[in-house]
């Protein structure tokens, strides 16, 4: 098999796990988000700090990456927050609508934050998008406020990390391991002191059921096993690629918010996603075009 199809297949699978992991998180719904994410970041950090040992990989971190990893951490944890909140409360359609707007946002905070130089498509796309959250915000009566921290945070993660040449597992491994004492205080906190966080829900739910129990080790899995194939389809595939294989993930969430969870999805938010969509078609074709310059 070619090089580059292993790649298309590495990465697509992962965005499906990713697009797919609504359904997992809506199974383990009755869990607290903040306790849900505590597990997921102990997890994670258990399943990658064995891969590594068992490849013998150094996981020591260079001292002058240290912040930026910190920072990565601090976004990613938002992010993962919000997806989890959005699953549990029944708004997968704006967890899709952020990672639709996502590659947008990260094009601005090229120019923004790196100076880099935008063409009119790019900045006409962008318009499209931002148009697209002011019709959301009006025609429906609610701000986007979900779409826009996923997209935002996602965003801030990847320009942290740009720089960053640890790799992307022994990078992960250290944004969670950063976040290991946090998790482990929350859970403490809400098996011992019955803390309920934001959701105002009891919690400690590890240990007294052996199926949620499972579900929660389990996201550490799933957490990992996508890092690991984009890290593999990265080395094998062009950045235009990868950017269009990844529509995969938020496609599937607006099928399963749709078609499965029934969410509500009216004239409104058809008009702002076609005008995403259009605005992804635009930024995909002359990043393509650009790529093969």
């Amino acid at each position: 098999m070619k090089r580059e199809t292993t790649g298309v297949l590495a990465m697509f699978l992962a965005c499906f796990i990713w697009g797919i992991s609504a359904f997992y998180y809506n199974y383990i719904s009755q869990v607290p988000p903040l306790e849900v994410l505590s597990h997921r970041t102990i997890w994670t950090a258990v399943f990658i700090g064995a891969i590594l040992l068992a490849r013998r990989k150094l996981i020591i971190i260079p001292k002058e990456a240290t912040l930026r990893v910190c920072f990565a951490a601090i976004f990613i944890s938002i992010n993962w927050f919000f997806f989890i909140y959005a699953v549990q409360i029944g708004k997968v359609a704006q967890s899709s609508l952020g990672y639709y707007i996502f590659p947008l946002v990260a094009v601005a905070f090229g120019a923004i934050f790196l100076g880099e130089r935008l063409s009119l498509s790019q900045w006409f796309a962008i318009s499209l998008a931002v148009i697209a959250v002011i019709l959301l915000s009006f025609g429906v009566g609610e701000f986007p406020y979900i779409a826009i921290s996923l997209a935002i945070t996602f965003g801030l993660y990847g320009l942290v990390k740009k720089p960053l040449t640890i790799g992307p597992m022994r990078s992960v491994f250290w944004e969670v391991g950063f976040l290991l004492p946090l998790a482990l205080i929350w859970l403490v906190g809400t098996h011992i002191f019955g803390w309920q966080g934001i959701v105002g829900r009891d919690g400690g739910f590890f240990g007294s059921n052996i199926k949620v129990s499972i579900a929660l080790m389990f996201t550490g899995i799933l957490t990992g096993v996508p890092l690991i194939l984009m890290a593999f389809a990265m080395e094998r595939l062009k950045l235009a690629t990868v950017g269009l294989v990844q529509y995969v993930n938020p496609t599937l969430q607006f099928l399963l918010a749709t078609l499965i969870f029934m969410e509500p999805v009216g004239r409104v938010h058809l008009i702002a996603f076609s005008l995403i969509w259009t605005a992804l078609g635009i930024y995909s074709y002359y990043s393509i075009r650009q790529e093969r310059d």
